[in-house]
C-alpha cells in the first residue's frame, strides 16, 4: 500500500465534521441523555463513524508509510505511539477505544447509555487532539 496524504486529510476532515455535528449533544446532562433514546442513537452512530476514521487513518499510515500491519484496533494505536506518530499522552487516552468500538458495533443489544455518555464526553476532548497530532505528523513528513 502507498501512503496517500490526501486520503488522510480527507478522513480527518470527515472526523472534524462528525465531531462538529455531535457538538450540540455535548452539553446534554446524563439523565436527559438516558431518557432521550434518539440522542443516544445519534451519538452512538457518530462515535462509530469517528472511531472507524481513527482506526482507518492509523492503519493507512502504518501500512502505507511504515509497511507494518496491525492485527487489532488496539495494536494500531500502540504502533502509532511506538512509531512516534501520536504521543504517549494521546495513546493512553485512546487506549481501550477498540473495545468500546466493538461494544457499539457488536454488543448493541446490551449497550449501556452511561458508558456511551462517558466515552462521548471523553471523545470530545481527545479526538480533536488526535487530529492535531496526525496533521502535525503529516506536515513533518511533507517537510522532509
Amino acid at each position: 500500500m502507498v501512503l496517500r496524504l490526501e486520503n488522510i486529510k480527507e478522513r480527518l476532515k470527515k472526523l472534524e465534521e462528525v465531531l462538529s455535528r455531535l457538538e450540540k449533544y455535548k452539553g446534554i446532562e446524563l439523565e436527559s441523555f438516558i431518557e432521550q433514546v434518539e440522542n443516544q442513537w445519534i451519538v452512538e452512530r457518530g462515535l462509530i463513524v469517528a472511531t472507524a476514521i481513527i482506526f482507518d487513518v492509523g492503519d493507512h499510515i502504518l501500512a502505507g508509510y511504515f509497511k507494518v500491519h496491525a492485527e487489532t484496533y488496539e495494536e494500531i494505536l500502540k504502533q502509532l505511539k511506538d512509531l512516534k506518530v501520536i504521543s504517549l499522552s494521546i495513546y493512553e487516552e485512546l487506549r481501550g477505544l477498540g473495545g468500546f468500538r466493538n461494544i457499539l458495533v457488536h454488543d448493541y443489544l446490551k449497550i449501556d447509555p452511561t458508558l456511551v455518555y462517558e466515552n462521548f464526553q471523553k471523545a470530545c476532548q481527545i479526538f480533536p487532539r488526535y487530529i492535531s497530532e496526525i496533521l502535525k505528523w503529516v506536515e513533518n513528513l511533507k517537510s522532509k
